[in-house]
Order: structure tokens, then sequence, then C-alpha cells
């Protein structure tokens, strides 16, 4: 019997250590959240500066007004699948707590038959366990699918969401090249939406059961030993928590160092591979050896210093919350026993106050752990204050992008430079489009990055189709401003743009994008086959278009359309940049923007290419900086890179300022 008590009570003082960590997490959530905000070393707390101020990820009104916000995401209505596995979760949460009380006292009355050496009673509860054990089982794992699966529904919904509006139009181009608020937009879709609605479901079964416990067991509880046994357990685990809390303080700071330092070790590890071709040529494998085995050492020495710190918590631990918690156990699982006055025993037999004695240290176990998972939930609703203040974040700049807001720092270069300089006030999306077919013209527009960098203060110009146009200048003058203003990616900061819509405007980079998929989708990207059909292109005009720039011995070597590959390794240089092309070929659109997209390709190529795209009818932007291009083009553009440039037909005297 003693060694049973000592069993429960040393149990119940185990779980105390656990709850005690949490006193301390919930107590200082805010002084760690602005610390954590600081530092840049958590991954869960996220400040946003807004109007001077920091917003902070605590557990408040603001916190509960934003979960609300993301629910009605999750769950969109009162009758869908979320809302049936949340009702499935409680019932099966309720099930589950009349199982755990059946098992306590099955238990309790089969050692008690054990003890009394009552054959016939021990197989009686026995085999009412074993009858009872599918049942059990069946709950339990009923719970886990119910949890599983409404964390897999709860990231469904709001990843589909959440993609919905990040690759709605440019915005995932704006996000990280328009607007400074998101830094890892990546991370936040992926990591952050999976631990937020894992947070999310553990924390409503974290909550709901526990709470259910602590109220059944309290009350069985004060009709067996008085209200004062759980009342003292609960103060004991209260105080010595607050305690041990303030000890445990260096643990947050030593973690989030550790956190940096991993980050650290990983980060020059993925340099290493990324660049080891480079680090190849320059011999720099000892280097580069030097520099892993200092992170490491760094990463090293602090996890030394913290094990040493955690064996010492561990030992203080093990006083209070173990050796302490298990007289505090004795004395409150005991105190109604020994008491010979006490009405409730007055007349108990030997045997009945054993199976009390069981079921008391029992529930008062079950009681503890009920309590130590109510405040482990104050924990997790800590860390999805920070999951939770992040997903809004997001969800408010994916609106906003949408809406063509932009957050940045608009700070012109040529104003640092010259404070006496007339300054032009830039407004983003001030400028106004206008959709128009087979031509392109700037009335008046100031080209500018979207940083405020003003690059040409009034750009005006025509071109119609059938007037192709050189794109000329030294690095940095405009020219890919020039092109990010036509395809709509960067806005307007005032004038008048006119121009085809978007479809009708191609864009082929130096280094063109081979997307995943098979090699009939390197061709017609980012169609897919469906639209080819629609469009009635059949795979025969398909080769025609590889066979113009020289590639039809890949669609004879590889045998078939379906064929899929790492196009990106598979084709070389030249090839990507002809396959491009191809692409260009079979979406003839009205206008294509050619940036250097055939320094790869050889010089009777190129000129075939050229010829082609006149033929088909495609009016052509063209930056590069070979002579021989000239002679395809009507007109030149030349930016100077101080703000200056010229729009002149070309003849033979700027052929030659060309070259």
């Amino acid at each position: 019997m003693a060694s049973f008590s000592k069993y429960v009570t040393a149990k119940n003082s185990s779980i105390a250590g656990g709850i005690l960590l949490v006193l301390y997490l919930l107590k200082n959530r805010r002084r760690r959240s602005k610390q954590d905000g600081r530092k840049g070393g958590s991954d869960l707390v996220h400040n946003a500066e807004k109007d001077g101020k920091k917003d902070r990820a605590s557990v408040d009104k603001v916190f509960f007004h934003r979960i609300l916000q993301i629910l009605r995401i999750m769950v969109p209505r009162f009758f869908c699948m979320e809302t049936g596995y949340l009702i499935f979760i409680a019932s099966m949460l309720v099930a589950r707590t009349y199982c755990d009380v059946w098992m306590i006292q099955n238990g309790t009355m089969i050692e008690s038959a054990i003890i009394g050496r009552s054959t016939k009673e021990f197989k009686t509860f026995l085999f009412s366990f074993i009858k009872f054990m599918p049942v059990i089982a069946l709950v339990n794992n009923f719970l886990k699918l119910g949890l599983n699966e409404l964390k897999l529904r709860f990231r469904e919904r709001l990843t589909k969401n959440l993609y919905d509006q990040y690759l709605q139009g440019f915005t995932y181009y704006k996000m990280g090249n328009l607007d400074n608020r998101i830094a890892n937009p990546d991370q936040l879709l992926t990591q952050d939406v999976e631990k937020f609605c894992n947070s999310v479901v553990d924390l409503y079964s974290n909550l709901s059961k526990p709470l259910l416990d602590i109220g059944l067991y309290i009350f069985k509880l004060t009709s067996a030993i008085g209200a004062q046994g759980p009342g003292i357990m609960m103060a004991y685990l209260l105080i010595s928590g607050l305690f041990l809390t303030r000890l445990r303080r260096p643990i947050g700071k030593m973690t989030v160092t550790e956190q940096r330092y991993e980050g650290e070790y990983r980060f020059v590890n993925s340099r290493l591979i990324t660049n080891s071709e480079e680090i190849a040529f320059y011999n720099g494998n000892m280097r580069e050896k030097q520099t892993i085995h200092a992170t490491f050492k760094k990463l090293v020495d602090h996890l030394h210093n913290f094990i040493f710190f955690r064996f010492s918590m561990g030992f203080v631990d093990s006083i209070i919350a173990k050796y302490v918690a298990t007289v505090v156990g004795y004395l409150v699982v005991s105190r109604p026993f020994l008491n010979q006055s006490d009405p409730r025993h007055l007349h108990s037999s030997h045997s009945e106050l054993l199976e009390d004695y069981y079921q008391s240290g029992r529930m008062l176990l079950r009681m503890s752990q009920a309590l130590g998972r109510i405040v482990l939930a104050g924990r997790e609703m800590t860390r999805l204050a920070g999951f939770t203040a992040r997903i809004t974040e997001l969800i408010k700049v994916l609106k906003e992008l949408n809406a063509g807001k932009y957050e940045r720092t608009m700070v012109s270069q040529q104003e640092k430079e010259s404070d006496t300089a007339e300054k032009l006030v830039l407004v983003p999306g001030s400028g106004q489009i206008i959709k128009k077919d087979n031509i392109i013209k700037f009335e008046h527009t100031p080209l500018a990055t979207p940083n405020g960098d003003i690059l040409i203060r009034d750009l005006t110009f025509e071109v119609r189709s059938g007037t192709n146009v050189l794109v000329c200048g030294p690095n940095g003058c405009g020219k890919s401003s020039l092109f990010r203003a036509l395809g709509e990616l960067w806005p307007l900061f005032g004038g008048h743009l006119t121009k085809p819509e978007r479809g009708k405007l191609f864009y082929v980079p130096q280094r063109p994008y081979m997307t995943l998929g098979s090699l009939r989708d390197q061709v017609i990207y980012p169609d897919t086959y469906d639209e080819q059909r629609r469009k009635g292109i059949s795979d025969q005009v398909l080769k025609e278009y590889l066979d113009n720039v020289q590639l039809g011995h890949i669609l004879d070597r590889e045998g078939s359309w379906d064929s899929v590959q790492d196009w990106m390794d598979v084709l070389s240089g030249g090839e990507k940049q002809r396959m491009a092309m191809a692409r260009l070929f079979y979406h003839k659109p009205q206008f294509a923007i050619l940036d250097e997209c055939t320094s790869a390709v050889s010089v009777d190529v190129e000129d075939y290419i050229y010829s082609h795209c006149k033929t088909v009818g495609i009016t052509l932007f063209t930056v590069s900086h070979r002579k021989s291009l000239w002679k395809h083009h009507k007109y030149y553009l030349h930016m100077d890179g101080r703000g200056n440039y010229e729009f002149k037909p070309i003849t033979e005297e700027t052929v030659e300022f060309g070259s």
C-alpha cells in the first residue's frame, strides 16, 4: 500500500515539473515577446511596424479577434465537415473521460480482489476489463483520428485561401519586390500555417477535456477525502511553480541563442552546397572547413553551457517538484484516513478503506494531470498568439497588395545626393494604364524604382505594331525598370501608359524559366495541354516551333512530348534560350520583350529567329549589345543612366553609335 502511494504521489509530482515551467512562460510571455521582437530570433513572434508602434503577439483581446477572423476561413459555415469533426472530437473527449473514471474504479476493484484473495471477484472485474478494452481502444483512436483529420482540414482550408490571394495577379511578385512587410512568405505559407493549424486543434483538445476532468474529479474527491485535499495539491503546484519559474528564466534566452547558432550552422553548410563549383575552382575547401568548424564550435560551446544549466535545474526540480511533492501527496491522501474521527470512514472496513484510498490517489493524480494540461494549454496559447499574428499579417498584406496598396520606404537616391534639387513627389499607382491593341505609348511617365530612385523623370515615346525597338544603355539606367512597368509588375508613378492586355505582351529573359513537367509543358508554358487543344494547336505545329529554333532533335531524342526531365539541368544555356523563343512563337503576342535572350545562341540562329518574329507579326523590344541585331530594328531607345534618354530612328550613324 505504501509503495502504491509513493507511485501515485511521485507520478503526480512529476507532472508538477511540467506545470511549473509553463507558469513561468505564462507570467513572462509579454516580456519574452518583446525580447524576441528585438532579437529577431523567434519564429513565433512577428513584430510589424505600424504608426511607430510594435505589434506584440500576446494573449489579449486583439489575439482573440485575430483568431476569430482566421477561424472564419477554416470553418466557413456552421454545416460543414470541420464543424462535424469539432463535435465528434468533443464527444470522444467526453467518452474518454468516462472511460478513465471507469478504468479507475474497475482497476481498484481488481486490486482489491487480489489483496482480498477473492478469486470470483477478480475474474469478474478482469473479464469486465477485457470486454471493455475494445471500446476504450476505439475511443482513443477515434479521438486521434478526429484530431489529425481536423488539423489536415484546417490546413487545407487556410492554405487554399492564402494561395488564392498570393497567386492572384502578380501578388507573389509584388510581395517580395514592391512591399517589404513580409520577408519570408515561403515559411509563412508552409511551416507557419501547419504549426498554426496544429496549435489550434491541440489547444481545443487540451482545454476541453481537462476542464471536464477537473470538474468531475473534484466532485468525486470532495465526496471521498473532502475539498481540502485537491485544494492543497493545487496550491502547492502553483506556489512551487512561481519559485521554479524564476530559476528557469535563462532558458528562454538560451533557447533563442541555440536556435540562432543552429541557423548559422545550417546556413554555412547550405552555402557550401550552393556554391560548391565556385569554391572548387578557388580550392577553397580548407577555408570553408575553418568557417564551418568555427560556426560549429560556437554551437557546441553554447550547448555545453545549456546542458550544465539543465543539469542544475534538474537537481532543483527533483527536490521541489518530485520529492517534496511526494511528501505533500502523502499528506493529502492520508489525512482523511488517519483521522479516525472522519465521518466518511468511521464505520468502514479495512477493505473499503483500501478501495477508497486507491481511488482517491488515482483521481488526485488524474486531477493534477488535467490541471497540468490546462496550464500547458496556456503555453500553447502563447505560441498560438505568435502564429496568429504572423498569419494575420500575411492575410492583411495579401489583401492590401491585391487592392493595389504598398508599403515601402520611398527614399530617392537623387534626393539624398542633392537637397537643393527639385524634388518629385512619387505616389505609387498614381499613373493610368490604358488598354489598347497594337500600341505601346508612354506619356509623361516618371520611371522610378519601388524604393523611390528616379531613373527618368518624364518618359514619352510611342511604338506601334511592326516597329521594332532596340533598348540600350549602361547597367542601372532603367532598361529592366521600363519592362517591369510595361508588364505591370511595378506601379506607375504618374502619367499615362497605353498598352495591350497582359496576355498580348510576352517577356523572354536572358535566363529562361523551365517549368516542372513534360517537354510539351516547356513549349506551351504557362498554358496547359487542355488550353493548347482549345487553341487548336496540334503537336505537329509544336514540332515546327522547335524546328524553327533548331531544337527538333530534342523531341527525337526524348521520343515523346510527354517525356518528363529536370529541364533546367538537361538543357544547355543556348537550348534553354531557344526553347524560350519556341515558347514565344507558340503564344504569338503582339509585343515581345527580349532581354539579352539570345546571348548564348549563334548569330545565324539568332538572325533566323528575329526574321521569323517579323514574319509572324511579333513586334520586338530588344535589349542586346550585339551589333548584328540593329538591322532588325527601326528605332532605338537609349538611356544614359543620368535621367536622360533618346528615342530616335536607327540610321547608319546610330548603328555605329550603338556598337
